[in-house]
């Protein structure tokens, strides 16, 4: 009944815990991305849309959302992250075992002789009897001993050791996985800015071709007036001169297209060339298609980022080690019980007068240990509260790099406005020529000046059109936005 007793007292203490219990942390986040922005005023206006629900990006280029789901399953990074996620996994399931009785079978045979000096000799030396000589030659003759049992064991987590535990592993399991989501978006991110560079590598190829053909057509029609007597030698040499030096481009530009498609291989984990079909340049390829992007309510899409949950994830583990620290300062109660059979007769091994159990509690109290326990509590306490520290600066790094990333789209958005300008001036120009051409009031020189004047802004339109896509992939990181297939 005693037993019975200190079982339920046991018990009725289970349910407290030591040590600090997790709050999530305050987050400071303006009403609005522009009410936190360093710089210029001209560059908080962003045109992006700010929803109230949690942001999202969408890319619309079917090559491109192919390449990102092939390597998501592909990419070596995201299989370490994933195997590192399983790892969490295992090491909370290893953690919540302790929670329930631990059970084990046992089973042997043993031959086994004493010693005639030993210490099983005392005994009879102590008693005297006349026969001590046959006696100990008894008790030295081999044997054989047959054993079989089960022994079960569970510690009563009075002070909540084991629960601060398997929440130190909850904690470490959503790190993990927070970890895996920030590397599968890092890959995303990295498949589309390589596939951008690879699709405005292509198409500032297409623009330089045709940028050489009306080149080729005005040093041929320079040389054609220079034998006419119209032109001097010296223009000819410097449309030759401009034409050599657009050919010269073409090599780079080829270079920047075999680099971004190498690394495109790399990322999805096939050798050099082992994408040249699915990249091969499209005929007519237009620009790139930047992701379509919706900035949600600023304090909900950075509670979203990747790598803020890792943060507030180790801030929880490190808080619930704590309590792991603090309850190893108390005693330890654990329930055992053993059941077994022990005979030296192999046929009576199987008989009821064979049984042997013992059950009863154990109790394990630290007593002195030279401060061990105790400096392990206060280490556990400083590491929680560096785990703080790097929490709050992970945060405001977040919102650094969030005004970075929308003050580079905003730049970037602006100078595009600028070229839409200039490239709407030059068509309205080329068309004057072209009509002024058609009614023989020129020659075909002005109209292919013209062109070529054109073709010169949209190479750099094609650029930011490039850059712009870049930049908006910039926001999609610094918000850990997940783009959506």
């Amino acid at each position: 009944m005693k037993q019975l007793t200190l079982t339920l007292l046991c018990l009725s203490l289970a349910a407290c815990a030591v040590g600090p219990d997790y709050h999530e942390p305050t987050v400071q986040a303006p009403a609005s991305y522009g009410d936190w922005h360093g710089g210029s005023p001209s560059l908080r206006e962003t045109g992006l849309a700010a929803g109230t629900t949690q942001s999202f990006a969408r890319f619309s280029d079917p090559v491109l959302s192919s390449l990102q789901q092939q390597a998501l399953a592909a990419s070596f990074d995201v299989q370490s992250a994933a195997l590192r996620f399983a790892q969490s996994r295992m090491a909370r399931n290893v953690a919540a075992s302790a929670q329930g009785p631990q059970l084990t079978a046992r089973a042997g045979v043993a031959r086994q002789r004493q010693s005639e000096s030993g210490a099983g000799t005392r005994m009879v030396d102590a008693i005297g009897p006349a026969n001590r000589d046959v006696l100990i030659d008894k008790l030295s003759d081999p044997f054989t001993l047959y054993q079989a049992g089960f022994d079960t064991a569970w510690e009563l987590d009075l002070w909540g050791r084991v629960r601060r535990s398997v929440q130190a592993a909850d904690a470490g399991m959503a790190e993990a996985s927070s970890v895996l989501r920030d590397v599968q978006l890092a890959v995303q991110l990295e498949v589309a800015r390589n596939y951008y560079e690879l699709r405005a590598a292509q198409r500032q190829q297409e623009l330089l071709q045709a940028d050489l053909a009306a080149a080729r057509d005005i040093a041929a029609l320079v040389a054609a007036r220079q034998r006419g007597g119209l032109a001097t030698g010296l223009e000819v040499e410097q449309q030759n001169t401009a034409l050599a030096e657009l050919e010269g481009r073409a090599p780079a530009l080829l270079e920047q297209e075999a680099a971004a498609s190498n690394r495109l291989a790399m990322l999805l984990a096939k050798p050099p060339g082992g994408l040249s079909e699915q990249l091969a340049a499209q005929q007519g390829a237009a620009a790139p298609s930047a992701p379509d992007l919706a900035l949600g309510v600023p304090a909900e899409v950075m509670r979203h980022r990747p790598d803020i949950q890792a943060a507030e994830a180790r801030l929880q583990a490190a808080t619930a080690r704590i309590g792991v620290a603090v309850a190893d300062l108390y005693p330890r109660i654990t329930l055992g019980l053993s059941l077994g059979l022990e005979s030296l007769d192999a046929g009576k091994f199987g008989d009821w007068g064979s049984r042997q159990w013992s059950l009863g509690p154990s109790l394990q109290l630290p007593i002195f240990d030279n401060g061990r326990r105790r400096a392990t509590v206060e280490l556990r306490k400083l590491e929680e509260q560096e785990a703080a520290i790097n929490f709050q600066k992970t945060v405001l790094k977040a919102w650094h790099e969030m005004d970075d990333a929308l003050s580079a789209y905003s730049a970037a958005r602006q100078r595009q406005q600028a070229l839409s300008t200039r490239e709407a001036s030059a068509r309205a120009s080329l068309a004057l020529a072209a009509v002024r051409a058609r009614r023989g009031m020129s020659d075909a020189l002005p109209q292919l000046q013209a062109q070529r004047a054109l073709l010169a802004i949209q190479r750099e339109r094609a650029a930011s059109d490039s850059e712009l896509a870049l930049r908006l992939l910039a926001i999609c990181k610094a918000s850990g936005l997940a783009p959506q297939p």
